[in-house]
C-alpha cells in the first residue's frame, strides 16, 4: 500500500515543514486542499507550483493532487439549474486539474458537500443532469492532464447528492469518461447498506482513490483512534487488486497533527501485516 496524508491538519504549518514530518513518519504521498494555498486556486501561479513540487520532491513526497475542491470558495454549484454557474463550476474544475498536475499529481477528489446539494424546487433526476453537465465542461483538459476527477460518495448527514457508491457509480457510468472515477472514503462506506468490504469489491472496476478514516467513537478521526478494524477493509483492496494511494483524511485535529499522522499509519500497516 502507498501512503498519503491530508495536508490541512497541519494548519498554520509551513509547506515544507509538512512534507518533511509526512516523510519521517512514512508517508510517501501528500493530498492539499486548495484552500490551504489560497483563496482561488488560480491565485496560485505556476512558479508557486513549481517551488511547492520541489519543496515536495526535496523532502520525498510527491503532492498527488487536491481534494475539498469547491470548499472557502463562492460562485460554484455542481448542481446548480443555472448553465452559467455550471459551465463556471466546470472551468474551475479544469483550474483545479491543471493545478493538480503542474504539482506533480493526477487526482482530484470531488467531495464538496454544500456545492453539490439537490436544489430547492428540483429532482434528485435534475440535480444529477445538472452536475454531469457541470463535470463536461471539464473533460477536455481532464484528458490534457491525464488528471482524474473521482467523484466521492457521502453521507446523507452531510448532503443529499451522491450518498452511495452505487447513485455515484451511476453518474460515473453516463459520464463515461476515462478520467472520471470513483472515489471511496470509510467514513461515508459506514452508513452504506453494505458492509465497507463489500462496498470496495462491488465497486472496484471503478475505484481510483481511497480515504482512510474512523467513523466510530470518537467519529471523523484517523485510524487507530476508533474502534475500526481496518483489516477487512485494507484485505478487500488487496483482493480487488487495488494500486492507489491510500489517503489519511481526518476532520478533527486533536491532539495534535504528528501523534494523529503517527497512529493513522501504524494502525494501518498492522492491519496490512495483519493480512499477510
Amino acid at each position: 500500500m502507498r501512503y498519503a496524508i491530508c495536508n490541512e491538519m497541519f494548519e498554520g504549518w509551513e509547506f515544507g515543514r509538512v512534507c518533511a514530518t509526512a516523510r519521517a513518519i512514512g508517508y510517501t504521498g501528500l493530498e492539499v486542499a486548495p484552500f490551504t494555498l489560497a483563496s482561488s486556486i488560480t491565485d496560485v501561479s505556476s512558479e508557486t507550483r513549481r517551488q511547492l513540487r520541489k519543496q515536495a520532491e526535496t523532502e520525498g513526497v510527491q503532492i498527488i493532487g487536491l481534494h475539498w475542491l469547491l470548499a472557502k470558495t463562492t460562485g460554484f454549484q455542481l448542481t446548480s439549474p443555472d448553465p452559467a454557474v455550471r459551465k463556471r463550476t466546470g472551468e474551475y474544475l479544469a483550474e483545479l486539474a491543471r493545478a493538480a498536475a503542474d504539482l506533480g499529481g493526477d487526482i482530484l477528489v470531488l467531495g464538496s458537500p454544500a456545492q453539490r446539494k439537490i436544489p430547492q424546487g428540483h429532482t434528485r433526476e435534475e440535480a444529477e443532469a445538472f452536475a454531469i453537465d457541470s463535470i463536461r465542461h471539464c473533460l477536455p483538459v481532464l484528458a490534457e492532464t491525464n488528471v482524474k476527477l473521482c467523484l466521492e460518495p457521502l453521507t446523507t448527514a452531510e448532503t443529499d447528492f451522491m450518498v452511495s457508491a452505487a447513485e455515484t457509480v451511476g453518474i460515473i457510468d453516463q459520464l463515461a469518461h476515462p478520467n472520471v472515477k470513483l472515489h471511496l472514503d470509510v467514513k461515508a462506506m459506514s452508513t452504506e447498506s453494505q458492509s465497507i468490504p463489500n462496498v470496495i469489491r462491488a465497486n472496484a472496476r471503478h475505484t481510483y482513490h481511497f480515504h482512510a478514516n474512523d467513523p466510530t467513537d470518537p467519529p471523523r478521526y484517523g485510524p487507530g483512534f476508533g474502534s475500526t478494524d481496518f483489516r477487512p477493509i485494507l484485505q478487500a483492496l488487496a483482493d480487488t487488486a487495488y494500486t492507489g494511494w491510500v489517503s489519511v483524511e481526518v476532520f478533527h485535529y486533536a491532539p495534535d497533527p504528528e501523534t494523529i499522522a503517527k497512529r493513522a499509519i501504524e494502525c494501518l500497516q498492522n492491519a496490512i501485516h495483519g493480512i499477510q
